[in-house]
């Protein structure tokens, strides 16, 4: 009876400890990409064609500024301080096509589902994000990477964006798709006791 005891406490910390951490890099890209997020105001097919609208009038808006901008401060910066810009340029597309909307921008942190791309993964995660709000934004979103920008579309050689944008190789080769298992299975416990007695895990 003991001896099932024990193995059942020693099972439960097991399932308790257990956890998926990311190596290779990837924490590093949770704080080197930015993330457009624009939500529709509904599911009706004609609020989703305006937020595809508004969607390019952002892209537009912020395009010239984040040409040839490699350094991810910097992007964070133009961003965070182009917050009114986005909103005009979002309400203008907006007036275009004869809505009044109410528009809510932002520049915060999201959680982010893993997203595939052609050469390469994102993994699900905390981003900043770029958050553009249409009407209640009770509609389906639409994403994409702002910086390195991938937004207009998605360049053959993804690698030498992310580089440029200041990724090292084992960096990129965390989200990159043919690079093997991006996630291992660690033990909280294990890594504790590693903590105390010095040994490496």
């Amino acid at each position: 009876m003991k001896k099932i005891l024990i193995s059942g406490v020693c099972v439960t910390l097991a399932a308790l400890a257990l956890s998926f951490l990311p190596v290779r890099g990837e924490q590093a890209v949770y704080g080197g990409v930015i993330r457009l997020h624009v939500i529709a105001a509904s599911d009706d097919a004609e609020d989703q064609a305006v937020k595809l609208k508004v969607r390019d009038a952002v892209l537009s808006a912020l395009g010239e500024k984040l040409d040839g901008v490699s350094d991810r401060g910097e992007a964070k910066t133009i961003v965070s301080d182009s917050l009114d810009l986005v909103e005009t340029a979002a309400r203008d597309a907006l007036s275009k096509e004869g809505r009044d909307d109410t528009v809510a921008v932002s520049f915060t942190r999201e959680k982010y589902p893993e997203r595939e791309y052609d050469s390469f993964a994102l993994p699900a995660g905390e981003y900043d994000s770029l958050r553009v709000t249409i009407g209640g934004g009770a509609g389906k979103n639409w994403w994409c990477i702002l910086f390195p920008s991938f937004c207009t579309s998605l360049a053959e050689d993804a690698e030498e964006d992310f580089i440029e944008a200041g990724f090292t190789p084992d960096q990129y080769g965390a989200v990159k798709k043919d690079s093997g298992v991006r996630y291992r299975v660690r033990f909280k416990i294990l890594e504790l006791f590693a903590g105390w007695f010095g040994f490496e895990y």
